[in-house]
């Protein structure tokens, strides 16, 4: 009864000064709905992060070709070789035991066109030359038609399949399928046999990969790119000219068990690096181990995010600190009014501590509402931000587009617990501080 009668006491005199009392309930609220906040984006950029990844498979080994600079100066008459080769890639899938099948992957840009609409201009997009496991590999799918099948790459048939972006703008009014995409500059033609579903770009994941845009990409079977595309490519300039030679722009190697992936990816480089163990044109890159990686950052970071939270908590304790020291001045003479009818220190400390524990406590219910909410508040914010500044939306970096913020549920009970030890924490000192004064000196307080 006595406990009931101090927690009324101590909830009346809160409401006797309700701004104050809202002012220092919301430095705790700001505190919990941060931690809660930071946790969440952070959690959102992480998943993204290792998702992306994931789209890489964690059980491929990329070996991308990296053109070597250019150290022939203004003048010249030479022809780059470099990359990796198609005998490499055969190499691999026939001598290392562990791989499951190699994907040849040739990229070069190149002008799109459509004929049968002469007010569409040609698009600067991506030609990729690759094979029928293309599209399972990298999470490719299709909206229309189909994906390049197997007979068609082993007959070399001038088929390609388009990305859904190209395909609105190159036919905004027809249906792409069965239609022919003119290459200007190889003056060639090709029978459009499907239409991928739209794919969100990714981001460059450190220096590993860079970032890639599949909205402007066509595939075609790399059989049919090395027959109809030479190699080489030569660029002209007065009296001189400069001349590139490379086979394939990437492999996917494909293990048949992710515990055996990084064996069989220094088995890869070994292979690739037997005859040029320095060798500066190849780059070997494991997904796998930038996954484990991406969680041990992940971790890294959401320790990072839930400490500059907590230290808003922090901030807000103290202001309840503040307040309540200034509440034990003002009110000298009800405290000794109490102590001499009879009140022990310990019903004072218990009074102050159930102000401050009552104001943590709503201001921690409070900042889990508002966390609750971060989701629909970022998706509003971007909605708005598209809507009425465009410019600046897609100025974005791709993450902050599509991440979607997720909840970490552990961060709900802990950011409660924090706000309800901070009260505890910051209000004993004026708690105390209030028991002990002189009852005496009290009374005479004006």
């Amino acid at each position: 009864m006595l406990y009931f009668r101090t927690i009324k006491l101590g909830t009346k005199s809160l409401l006797l000064h309700p701004m104050r009392s809202l002012l220092t309930v919301l430095g705790i609220f700001i505190g919990v709905a941060s931690v809660i906040w930071l946790l969440a984006i952070g959690e959102g950029i992480s998943k993204e992060a290792q998702r992306q990844i994931e789209d890489l498979g964690a059980e491929n080994i990329i070996v991308r070709s990296i053109k070597p600079p250019d150290e022939s100066g203004g003048n010249f008459r030479q022809i780059n070789a470099f990359g990796v080769t198609r005998n490499e890639c055969k190499l691999i899938g026939n001598t290392i035991q562990t791989v499951k099948r190699v994907l040849p992957i040739r990229e070069l840009t190149q002008k799109f066109a459509y004929t049968g609409n002469p007010n569409v201009k040609p698009i600067d997009g991506r030609l990729v030359g690759c094979t029928s496991d293309y599209a399972e590999v990298t999470r490719l799918e299709i909206e229309r038609g189909h994906f390049l099948t197997t007979r068609e790459v082993e007959l070399n048939r001038p088929v390609c399949v388009i990305a859904a972006r190209l395909a609105d703008k190159l036919f905004p009014s027809e249906d792409p399928l069965n239609k022919q995409i003119y290459l200007p500059e190889k003056k060639e033609y090709f029978k459009i046999v499907g239409v991928l579903k739209h794919r969100n770009a990714t981001a460059a994941i450190g220096g590993s990969l860079a970032a890639q845009d599949f909205s402007l990409d066509i595939y075609i079977p790399v059989t049919t790119m090395r027959v109809r595309m030479t190699d080489q490519e030569t660029k002209r300039a007065g009296g001189s000219f400069s001349s590139q030679l490379f086979e394939l722009s990437q492999i996917t190697v494909q293990v048949s068990n992710s515990e055996d992936v990084p064996k069989t990816a220094e088995l890869v480089e070994a292979t690739l690096r037997q005859n040029d163990p320095d060798r500066q044109d190849i780059s070997v890159v494991v997904p796998y181990e930038l996954l484990e990686q991406a969680k041990t950052t992940r971790l890294m970071f959401m320790m990072f995010m839930g400490l500059i939270a907590a230290i808003s908590l922090i901030v807000g304790g103290i202001g309840i600190m503040n307040i309540m020291l200034a509440t034990v001045t003002e009110r000298t003479r009800e405290i000794g009014i109490r102590r001499a009818l009879g009140g022990k220190q310990k019903d004072i400390i218990l009074q102050f501590l159930v102000e401050t524990i009552t104001l943590s406590i709503v201001g921690g219910i409070t900042g889990i509402l508002m966390g609750l909410l971060c989701p629909i508040v970022v998706d509003i914010s971007r909605w708005g931000l598209e809507y009425f500044a465009p410019q600046l939306y897609a100025g974005l970096p791709e993450v902050a587009r599509v991440m979607r913020p997720t909840i970490v549920p552990i961060s709900i009970p802990v950011a409660f617990f924090i706000s309800v030890v901070v009260g505890v924490f910051f209000g004993l000192y004026p708690a105390v501080r209030a028991a002990q004064l002189d009852p005496i000196e009290a009374l005479r307080h004006e």
